[in-house]
């Protein structure tokens, strides 16, 4: 079996890659990386260790890589593989769309074309159905009913820490032991062979929403209060009991959400928190407070791990203030390297707080929420003074 990858970073090497070749696939990465591609064309393996303690190198072996750019290539290897899965940022998805597309049109060709699967692993609610969508706008209109029939696009949810490198081998990664690898089965075409260690459910949505309101909403949580305090890392910022008191805050409001609308059972959720948090504290993971709070733009957007759980709490008569004051220390983060950061900062200074909540939130000025973003960022100092 053949899977085509699109990715060949630290999660695709580390998490996908890994456990598709556990299952017995053949993985070829493509990547726009000339060093990486090169590297793994060459070596046709690479190592990943756990950020466990323990000295395991587990060896992946089966493996190849082609180049992104190539168009063609791309479209040659897509049109033979079983399997096709990405991890490159759902921003990224448009510039595979096209390639991807080339690839499909190819398949369908064939008088009998072979049903392919395409499973986005990316850090975003629908992240396949956007990449069909993506896909669809570059493929010929007479081809779209074989597209439907013979190319499905199931969601995903993913989740795996995977801390900055510092390696003299590039293809080696260091991953946290913990994963999760959700696929919703009510899109997969008849006679599909499971993949070993993916957890498959019918309805997707309560499994995305459980892992973006509770890790990535506590990791940049951790994150932005981190910043604050002058940490240097997420590990830093959890040994300080104010900022963990915030993080768990944040988690006990957006586990409300999730109980209410999901019907999660507490006791199971408050043991996934603890899990969650246990994850954060992990001493051989060392992870950057800046990498972590990254894209604040993105993270503070309507549809995000912020506002809407915190939306969500207000629809449901819950609290939201630990999640509104997330949102004023994302709006505090002012990591000069990092461009959406900058641009959060500029437009406070031109057009001020109320203005750059309602633009980046989509909270108006009347709305609750937003009044309870000003009242914790007028009470929050700068990082230079904390």
């Amino acid at each position: 079996m053949k899977a085509v990858h699109f990715g060949a970073g630290n999660i695709g090497r580390g998490f996908i890659g890994l456990l598709l070749t556990r299952a017995g696939y053949e993985v070829v990465f493509s990547d726009v990386n000339d060093a990486l591609v090169n590297a793994l064309k060459s070596k046709r393996a690479y190592t990943v260790s756990l950020a466990d303690g323990s000295d395991e190198l587990i060896r992946v072996e089966g493996v190849d890589a082609i180049d992104g750019k190539d168009a063609r290539l791309v479209a040659e290897t897509v049109a033979n593989a079983d399997l096709v899965t990405t991890a490159v940022g759902v921003h990224i998805l448009k510039h595979i769309a096209g390639a991807l597309a080339q690839g499909i049109a190819l398949r369908l060709q064939a008088e009998q074309p072979a049903p392919l699967h395409v499973i986005a692993c990316e850090n975003a609610i629908g992240g396949s159905t956007q990449l069909k969508e993506l896909v669809l706008g570059h493929l010929p209109g007479e081809l779209h009913v074989a597209f439907e029939r013979y190319i499905a696009f199931p969601d995903a949810a993913v989740d795996r820490i995977v801390p900055i490198q510092h390696h003299d081998d590039p293809l080696h990664v260091t991953v946290e032991p913990f994963y999760e690898w959700v696929v919703d089965r009510s899109a997969m075409l008849p006679g599909f062979s499971d993949i070993a260690g993916v957890h498959y459910v019918d309805g997707l949505e309560p499994y995305i929403e459980r892992k973006l309101f509770t890790v990535n909403t506590g990791h940049c949580t951790a994150a932005y209060h981190g910043y604050l305090a002058g940490c240097r890392t997420i590990q830093e910022a959890m040994a300080a009991e104010t900022v963990t008191a915030k993080v768990r805050g944040v988690l006990d409001e957006t586990g409300a959400v999730l109980i209410r609308k999901y019907g999660f059972p507490a006791d199971e959720h408050a043991r996934y928190i603890d899990k969650i948090l246990s994850r954060f504290t992990n001493p051989h993971l060392s992870d950057e407070v800046e990498r972590v709070g990254r894209s604040p733009i993105r993270k503070l957007s309507p549809n995000d791990r912020l506002v809407r759980p915190a939306l969500l709490a207000l629809e449901n008569g819950l609290g939201y203030a630990q999640l509104a004051a997330a949102m004023a220390a994302a709006l505090r983060f002012d990591y000069a390297d990092d461009p959406e950061a900058a641009e959060l900062q500029q437009s406070l200074q031109a057009e001020g707080l109320s203005a750059t909540i309602e633009r980046y939130t989509g909270l108006a000025e009347e709305h609750p929420i937003h009044a309870e973003v000003i009242r914790h960022y007028e009470s929050m100092r700068p990082r230079e003074q904390a």
